[in-house]
Order: C-alpha cells, then sequence, then structure tokens
C-alpha cells in the first residue's frame, strides 16, 4: 500500500517510537511517504529517505513548566509564517504520490490531507489515551483545569480517525469505540539492552532549577550518572558521587539496562523503558503538562515508583531510594513486550483498508 505517515516533532519519543513501525512497514513492502515536523525530521532522516518537513505544533518552557500564552502566539505566528509552504508540500503529494491509507502520530497535517482526501485515518500514539479512556479521581485529582484543558486539546487534534491504537502501560477502560490499548513502542536498542541489578542511580534532567536535586544526591551516597544537566560535556566529569556524563545513546541505554533506579520527568518515552526493564523511577513531571503528570500518577499507583511534583520537596528522592525495593517486586508483574503485539495491530488495520479498497 501507499502510506503516508505523518509524525509530531514536539518532543523526541514520537520520532523514536515511530521509526520502529515505520521500519516494519519498509519492511513489508508498503510505499511510505513521511512528513514531519521538528526534530523528528533530522532523526528520522538518519534512518529513511526523503522525510518531507512540515511545521508542526511546539511548545514553550520556561522554569520546567509550559508557559501557555507564549506557546499560543508562537504556534500562531509560526503556523501563519508556515501554512503556504505546507500547502505546497502537500500539493506535491497529491501529484506524485496519491496515498491510499494514513497513519498519524499526532500529526495533524497527514491526518488533514486524509480527511479532505476521504482516506483511511489510523492514530498511532500515546495522547489519545486522555481523551479515549476513563480516568478515576485520584489521577485528576487538584488539576481538573489542566485535564480538561489537555482532553480537548488532544480530543481535537485527530477526530474521527478509523481507529486509535494507543500504547500504554497502564490500562485504564476505554470509554470510546474504536480504540485499541496496546504495550509501549520500545526501540531496538532496549529489546536488545540485557537488564542486571547496578547499584547506581541514573538521572536525566534539564531543569535549571537543580540545587535541591544535587544536595539529595550527594546525601544518599548512591553513585549518580546523570544527563543533561551539564550539556555539551565531551568527557565525564565526576565530583563525589555525582558522575556527568556526555549525551551518548548506547552510553545512556547501558545505564538505564544496569541502574538501581531512575530519576526523570514524565515523558512517556523513558517511563515506558524503564517499566519494561523492571527499573524502578521517581517521575518529576513539566508543570501544566498533564499528559507527564497522567504517567506520573499511573506510575506510582501501580507500584511502579514515585512521583514528585517538585525536587525541592527535601524527601522526594531519599523516599524514592527507600521505596526502590518495593517497586521493583511490583515490577517483577510487569509483562515484558517485544513490539509483536502492536506490530500486528498495525499489519491487521492497514488490511482492512487494502480490503475496502479493492
Amino acid at each position: 500500500m501507499k502510506i503516508l505517515y505523518g509524525v509530531t516533532g514536539e518532543g523526541m519519543g514520537h520520532a523514536m517510537r515511530s521509526r520502529v513501525v515505520l521500519e516494519h512497514l519498509v519492511a513489508q513492502g508498503h510505499d511510505v511517504e513521511i512528513v514531519a515536523s521538528g526534530r523528528a525530521v533530522d532523526f528520522l532522516s538518519r534512518h529513511f529517505d526523503g522525510v518531507n518537513r512540515i511545521h508542526g505544533f511546539h511548545m514553550i518552557y520556561e522554569e520546567n513548566r509550559v508557559r501557555r500564552s507564549k506557546t499560543l502566539w508562537s504556534n500562531v505566528l509560526a503556523g501563519t509564517a508556515g501554512l503556504p509552504k505546507n500547502i505546497a508540500a502537500y500539493f506535491e503529494l497529491i501529484d506524485s504520490f496519491a496515498p491510499e491509507v494514513v497513519v498519524s502520530d499526532f500529526e495533524s497535517w497527514s491526518y488533514l490531507y486524509g480527511k479532505a482526501h476521504r482516506l483511511p485515518i489510523f492514530s498511532i500514539d500515546n495522547m489519545q489515551i486522555i481523551n479515549r479512556c476513563d480516568h478515576p479521581s485520584d489521577v485528576r485529582r487538584g488539576h481538573r483545569k489542566d485535564f480538561e484543558v489537555t482532553r480537548a486539546f488532544v480530543k481535537g487534534k485527530l477526530p474521527f480517525c478509523d481507529h486509535y491504537l494507543i500504547t500504554t502501560f497502564f490500562r485504564p477502560p476505554i470509554r470510546k469505540d474504536d480504540t485499541t490499548l496496546l504495550p509501549p513502542i520500545l526501540r531496538p536498542e532496549i529489546l536488545a539492552a540485557e537488564p542486571s541489578d547496578g547499584e547506581h542511580l541514573l538521572v536525566y534532567q534539564t531543569s535549571e532549577d537543580h540545587d535541591a536535586l544535587l544536595t539529595a544526591l550527594n546525601d544518599s551516597g548512591l553513585e549518580c550518572r546523570i544527563y543533561g544537566l551539564r550539556r555539551d560535556l565531551e568527557h565525564e566529569q565526576v565530583e563525589g558521587n555525582l558522575r556527568y556524563r556526555p549525551f551518548s545513546e548506547t552510553g545512556f541505554i547501558a545505564d538505564l539496562a544496569s541502574c538501581r533506579g531512575v530519576i526523570a520527568g514524565g515523558g512517556f518515552t523513558l517511563m515506558g523503558e524503564a517499566v519494561q526493564l523492571h527499573k524502578p523511577m521517581l517521575a518529576v513531571p513539566l508543570g501544566k503538562q498533564f499528559e507527564q503528570l497522567l504517567n506520573a500518577r499511573y506510575l506510582e499507583r501501580l507500584g511502579y515508583g514515585h512521583h514528585a511534583a517538585s525536587l525541592e520537596n527535601p524527601r522526594a528522592v531519599p523516599a524514592f531510594i527507600d521505596g526502590i525495593e518495593a517497586c521493583r517486586e511490583a515490577l517483577t508483574s510487569y509483562p515484558q513486550s517485544n513490539n509483536d503485539e502492536l506490530l500486528a495491530a498495525v499489519d491487521h488495520h492497514l488490511d482492512r483498508a487494502a480490503a475496502d479498497l479493492c
């Protein structure tokens, strides 16, 4: 089949997960045209030829929280400037590619093209769980407004797709038809990793407000392998039990697979990888980012880790370290995945779409 595949560039998780599905589609002999925005373009271009750049929604973060007003105005202005280029790109696709089906990883332009040309559209992402499932009151507690705003945004992003394939490590009740919950998509490097029980903590943190975190890590006495706080490092810097490491995908995955526990934000990709490798995690979501809060609260609800609103709380890190063994025990019941279920579901829906075209 000829497949138009759209990937949002907001965060690298969408691009890394889409790579897995795209490699499968290409291996199955499908003819795939990729459109992507932001950093997803550069990442996917390292793995696939002819990735088309398109304008995409982006978030503005300051002081470890989403700035809604700046985000709104930036997207309005950038969207207006980019509109002619987007229209031209889609005219070119219509003339030269003529897709038969659309797959969207939270990307709007491929979706709009599919709707305009009455094509089957399938959504593959983790975000739709916010709108298409019921969430208990304790998960939404204290953030009802953020929940409603985020749910309205997600609902309006890709409405009325033919089917929604939602990747998740938690399983709330489905409230809408044409919805399937599936395990997280895992990149090959994670599937190839051999978990082991080391004593170090893996820390991934990019916030500038990190003094309280570093004090807690230093006081823990544990070796802490830290990524993100000191950017542009070329070599590891060691200060007592704190090891600041330059980013390396191979090194990061090795440190993840062998760590005692993880301290990071509330992003879905790393959290799903930690759960897959049975690594307890302390999740600290960005402010005003309900999707990250949702992930973190379900993580804690299942006993797979802890959630902290802020690392300014001096008990957050010590409480997490004290609770690691209990989290490890809870994680033993999590069934590890290998992408087969998700890829089989993709093949199934593409086969149905192909049958309707015959």
